[in-house]
């Protein structure tokens, strides 16, 4: 198992020049440590299911809680993690640069920054986009150990699903020197297909229930992630239980299936 900063990001820059893999989201230490348990690879953080682990919404956390979130998770297991850094907490490229410092700093051998304004609720445009992931790549590239830049172009979650322009914004972040690249909300194999056959570097699919893993990664995709999905899923199984308990006094959803042993033993 890898140990120092040095050898997680090894591993991980090694990990995207091998075979297609799955790269899972914990929201918590503890999914953390069962993800790795369970036998994956690398972890990626998410923002949505960090967030509501402070009930909040997507965008809700500050600079500093992700610093000690992902802190926490890089402690806690020896296997690489990257970081949802979101926009990189501010508009400016030198936000993005210092994003990425702060995760490494933290433990992280991976980040993605991506092209989306939270506060003026649209898409930056190609050139503000391109510096950004530019003054990214730089602080990326400063670090004593590999460090693997994810650029997001966003569109196709932020009411704007124009694969031409997607691709186009993919394209320009390669050139700046992204090592991964990752447009969430892709809906079809045809659709991941355009731009893995577009663009030369390893590209990041969301998974979506409708398409299947050997689809994807068929289509051209080097890594694949969940978001928020599992830490989700997990709060529908507990709203559905209590709603259970609260409308009928049904305790049966409680019931806990046989493997949860094995599952926990990972927090040892």
């Amino acid at each position: 198992m890898a140990t120092t900063q040095q050898e997680k990001g090894e591993l991980f820059r090694a990990l995207h020049e091998g075979e297609p893999f799955v790269i899972p989201n914990p929201w918590d230490v503890g999914s953390a440590k069962v993800l790795a348990g369970l036998g994956f690879e690398a972890l990626a953080t998410t923002s949505s299911g960090f967030a509501f682990t402070r009930g909040r919404h997507d965008g809700g956390v500050t600079p500093d809680e992700v610093v000690e979130h992902t802190r926490a998770l890089t402690r806690a297991v020896d296997i690489p993690v990257s970081v949802d850094l979101e926009n990189g907490y501010g508009p400016e490229a030198d936000h993005a640069a210092a994003a990425i410092e702060r995760a490494a700093d933290a433990g992280a051998v991976g980040g993605s920054i991506e092209d989306y304004d939270p506060d003026g609720k649209r898409i930056y445009d190609l050139d503000h986009a391109v510096e950004r992931v530019s003054a990214a790549v730089e602080a990326a590239r400063g670090l004593e150990f590999p460090f693997v830049l994810t650029a997001r172009a966003e569109n196709h979650i932020r009411g704007n699903p124009d694969l031409d322009d997607t691709v186009s914004r993919l394209q320009a972040f390669e050139r700046a020197g992204a090592d991964v690249l990752y447009a969430p909300g892709l809906r079809t194999v045809d659709e991941i297909r355009a731009v893995c056959e577009a663009t030369t570097k390893p590209v990041n699919v969301l998974a979506r229930p409708k398409l299947a893993l050997a689809e994807i990664f068929d289509a051209g995709a080097q890594r694949v992630s969940v978001g928020g999905s599992l830490a989700f899923l997990a709060v529908a199984a507990m709203a559905e239980a209590a709603e259970a308990i609260r409308d009928r006094g049904d305790f049966k959803p409680i019931r806990m299936p046989p493997k949860i042993g094995d599952w926990l033993a990972a927090l040892d």
